[in-house]
């Protein structure tokens, strides 16, 4: 009778060790009392982003999908309604308590006593490699009227992941950062949440 709870419990830790913790998003957004749900909107990149570069497209492609789900035509040039302003960051923060500190330690004990002495040397060696740094993406978005240039909505959502890591690349990570902004739009305004 034991046999099978013995089999399953190899599967069942196989299964928790492919199982990975999700990061959450932390989201904060701010709007005008009525906040706009439609009208025609441009995606363009804020003044200042200070990751210019091939990347925004990633980023504007994540924002514009959210913006049509929840009402909005994007459209390209200066004859929209609105405009969307994105701007993102990411930075890389070293894990561990010492990045200069030797893969390679020594030890050296000994003992005495009143049967004798010894002397022991030991050697770890540590192969993990090199902490991975945690990558810290952020993406802040304003929906403005283009006629007076008044923000009417915005937002700004952080996530973290180890570098290497699936959630750490920028396609994936724009991609979680723009629809835990727009969940449940317009959203409360002020208030911090975090969204899985």
């Amino acid at each position: 009778m034991m046999k099978p709870v013995f089999a399953t419990v190899p599967l069942m830790i196989a299964l928790s060790a492919c199982q990975t913790a999700v990061a959450p998003v932390e989201v904060t957004r701010f709007h005008a009392a009525t906040p706009v749900s439609s009208g025609t909107v441009a995606i363009e990149e804020m003044d200042g982003n200070p990751d210019v570069g091939l990347e925004f497209g990633t980023y504007a492609a994540a924002v514009g999908q959210e913006l049509q789900r929840i009402g909005f035509n994007e459209v390209k040039g200066a004859d929209s309604q609105y405009r969307a302003l994105i701007s993102f960051r990411r930075s890389f923060r070293p894990t561990g308590p010492d990045q200069r500190r030797s893969p390679v330690s020594v030890g050296v004990g000994g003992a005495t006593g009143s049967y004798g002495g010894g002397l022991g040397v030991g050697i770890g060696i540590n192969l993990s490699g090199k902490p991975k740094d945690v990558v810290t993406t952020e993406m802040f978005v304003q929906i403005r009227r283009r006629s007076d240039s008044t923000a009417v909505w915005e937002g700004r959502a952080m996530t973290q992941a180890r570098e290497g890591t699936p959630a750490a690349q920028p396609g994936l990570a724009a991609g979680k950062l723009a629809n835990a902004l727009f969940k449940d739009y317009p959203g409360q305004s002020g208030q911090t949440i975090s969204v899985k």
